[in-house]
């Protein structure tokens, strides 16, 4: 199977109909906030919340995602933004950064649950396990831009990027490493373990939240070494291997609350 990443050479449009043309980047991601809007609407009902308020809340996730995701990447692309402004807004091209779309998501479910008087863990704790099967839907989206693909290798599975989407200085190879599939895949395994944690302990709100952004913290954090597409440097590591270990602290953190606070709870039942 992974042979056929190395044999096809992939096209960005899906169908073209004149002017107007369908993306599998677009597809991709639409497929992704799809999966990920069902998976916490599961969870969403399962707990009793009203069905009204998710409607609503989904709204906010998805444009805030969206423009923080735009945001982020125009922060880390400064200097081609500036150059070409159009490409703003064109989404279909790609330039969605998941840790943009984190943080944007973040702060609407902050806001939402402020102005609704919900527990912001309980409703993070619904959201993140859709959110990992949703990144791993959407990274197939780069694999049909030929983008943020990894160093050239010689391995069975490396994919096919043309010439045109090369880096100037790795013209002479053909087959790259494909780290849109290995997060694809390791996200697939985060959203596993995710729904196992919410089955097993459904009350532990900070377990589920905190695995989750330990769990990508991680991913992204050594699959950064394989990428070499452009990214600002900070105290020598790239920029999303340093949001990475933010967001690994924080997730430690509150497996570490949560573990505390467990441990409480059944000293306080004991007693």
């Amino acid at each position: 199977m992974l042979s056929f990443f190395h044999n096809f050479a992939p096209q960005a449009i899906l169908l073209s109909f004149g002017w107007l043309k369908i993306y599998w980047y677009g597809l991709f991601v639409v497929s992704g906030i799809i999966a990920a809007m069902a998976t916490a609407r599961h969870y969403w009902k399962k707990v009793g919340l009203e069905a009204k308020l998710f409607d609503d809340l989904s709204f906010l996730l998805i444009i805030f995602g969206l423009i923080g995701a735009r945001v982020y990447e125009w922060f880390l692309s400064y200097p081609y933004y500036s150059q070409y402004p159009g490409e703003l807004l064109k989404i279909w091209h790609g330039g969605l950064a998941i840790h943009g779309a984190i943080i944007g998501a973040f702060l609407a479910l902050w806001w939402f649950s402020r102005k609704h008087r919900l527990s912001l863990a309980k409703i993070c704790a619904i959201i993140v396990p859709g959110l990992a099967l949703g990144q791993a839907i959407g990274r197939f989206g780069n694999y049909f831009n030929q983008e943020l693909f990894g160093w050239p290798t010689n391995l069975p599975w490396g994919i096919f990027i043309s010439p045109e989407n090369r880096p100037i200085e790795l013209q002479q190879f053909a087959f790259f490493q494909p780290t849109f599939l290995y997060e694809s895949m390791l996200c697939l395994l985060l959203f596993l373990l995710l729904i196992l944690l919410k089955k097993r302990f459904a009350h532990q709100n900070l377990l589920v939240i905190g695995s989750y952004l330990c769990g990508y913290g991680l991913i992204r954090f050594f699959l950064e070494y394989l990428r070499i597409d452009l990214t600002p440097q900070f105290i020598g590591l790239r920029w999303p291997q340093f949001i990475s270990i933010i967001l690994f602290i924080i997730g430690s953190t509150l497996l570490y609350l949560n573990f505390f606070n467990h441990r409480h709870e059944k000293r306080t039942t004991k007693n």
